[in-house]
């Protein structure tokens, strides 16, 4: 897809301000709600359980959606989805802001994740259009810095904004956002676009896996095991069905040519166990700072902050350390190290001082920091590179299987856990670190 080299400077940085501002809105929003999830439980007299569903729809939507719209995005065009991704954003920021209960507020959520999901497909590919081929890497330099910013200072902004406001408010600051898209519509180079059928049952049958297997770990908690099971059974039988309908269909949305490359797989299996092995403990520290220790909103922001501030600083060290070393052996020690940090946390002491806390996440944040990278990089350079616009399709719906999947059993374990759910989500969460590290070392022998 060309443009780039006819679009002005003046043209490209407002194109790639907008790019960045999505992306960056995007993880803002996977950060930032967390440690609201007390205010808005107390807010709507809901459940733990059932407020955490408050997150896990932002990613259950966000999952479902990946592989249709990036399977689509030859024929829509990358503009355009991107475009509609940040303005169903921004719109459902204003629905969440304005939700009157949680459920309108989860259903808000799910639209949100729509539009985070095509503003994740189309944002870096994007960067590939806007500059020319010489410059890419500065684009995509930028990007990286985009997303990692925002997910270091969510808690922060988080706390920052229920020092003077209400939660509402952590969704209002998304809406003067939208004026970016007329901006970027306007900026953008024109898009080539590609004939393709829109598959509609695959599209049904992805959405049902997913949604049925996560809703189905979800109602576990709720204690209702028969109507769970069936919910799980039935979502395992259409991620069959769905398997089968790919392996037939000639333009498939799963990129079946990568997974017959064993480094490609089992990169993307490190990707989910590490992913969920974060979500387990971001949605649970809330909880655990606020009941367990009886902190504050505020507190707790600047008490987790440290874990994706220090991911922000080791991520690009881990990256030159790519070079010299394996990433199997940089991921497998960074999520060694997660896992460790992780497990300090679950034998945390009864009244910790606030340093005890700090240091535990900021290695946490260090091994997740050792493990992005590298095992990012792995994934996109297994294939060959006209396949690597799917290869950042698979490393953006592992990402979001794994904190689906980690949401979900939150969610299971706070409702089947009584008072001892947050630290059980932790030691979850060092299970799937553990899991994800060994994965890890298995492409050793590849």
């Amino acid at each position: 897809m060309g443009g780039s080299e006819c679009l002005t400077a003046s043209k490209r940085r407002w194109a790639m301000l907008c790019i960045l501002l999505g992306l960056g809105l995007s993880s803002l929003g996977s950060a930032i709600v967390n440690i609201a999830l007390p205010n808005i439980s107390h807010s709507f007299a809901s459940s733990e359980a059932a407020t955490v569903w408050v997150v896990n729809a932002y990613q259950l939507s966000a999952t479902v959606c990946l592989l249709p719209i990036a399977s689509l995005v030859e024929s829509l065009g990358l503009k355009r989805v991107y475009a509609s991704g940040l303005a169903v954003f921004v719109l459902a920021s204003l629905g969440c802001a304005l939700a009157p209960t949680l459920p309108v507020l989860v259903s808000a959520r799910l639209v949100q994740g729509a539009g985070a999901a095509g503003i994740s497909v189309a944002g870096i590919a994007l960067v590939r259009t806007i500059y020319p081929q010489r410059l890419v890497s500065k684009g995509l330099a930028l990007v990286a810095l985009a997303v990692a910013i925002p997910g270091a200072l969510g808690p922060t902004i988080a706390a920052t904004i229920l020092v003077v406001a209400k939660w509402p408010w952590l969704f209002l600051v998304n809406a003067p956002f939208g004026l970016a898209v007329p901006l970027f519509v306007a900026a953008a180079p024109p898009d080539v676009q590609v004939a393709r059928p829109l598959d509609l049952i695959g599209i049904s049958l992805n959405a049902l896996a997913f949604g049925l297997f996560a809703i189905g770990i979800g109602t576990l908690g709720s204690g209702d095991g028969p109507v769970a099971m069936g919910e799980i059974v039935a979502g395992l039988i259409c991620f069959s069905l769905f398997l089968r309908q790919q392996l037939q269909h000639s333009m498939p949305m799963l990129p079946f040519d990568l997974f017959r490359i064993p480094l490609f797989t089992l990169s993307v299996w490190t990707s989910i166990c590490s992913y969920a092995a974060q979500i387990l403990a971001y949605v649970s520290l809330p909880f655990f700072f606020e009941t367990a220790m009886h902190l504050s909103a505020v507190e707790t922001g600047f008490l987790v902050t440290p874990w994706p501030l220090m991911t922000a600083v080791t991520a690009p060290i881990a990256g030159r350390l790519t070079i010299r070393y394996p990433a199997s052996v940089i991921c497998s020690i960074g999520l060694a190290l997660l896992a460790v940090g992780l497990l300090l946390m679950v034998f945390l002491p009864t009244t910790p001082a606030k340093w005890d806390v700090v240091w535990r996440l900021a290695l946490c944040g260090i091994g997740f920091g050792l493990f992005q990278t590298p095992n990012n990089t792995a994934m996109m350079t297994a294939g060959p590179i006209g396949r690597s616009g799917a290869a950042s399709g698979m490393n953006a719906a592992a990402r979001y299987v794994g904190w689906s999947l980690g949401s979900a059993l939150v969610s299971l374990i706070f409702g089947s856990g009584g008072d001892h759910g947050a630290v059980l989500c932790l030691a979850a969460g060092v299970g799937f670190a553990l899991i994800g590290s060994a994965t890890s070392s298995a492409r050793r022998f590849r």
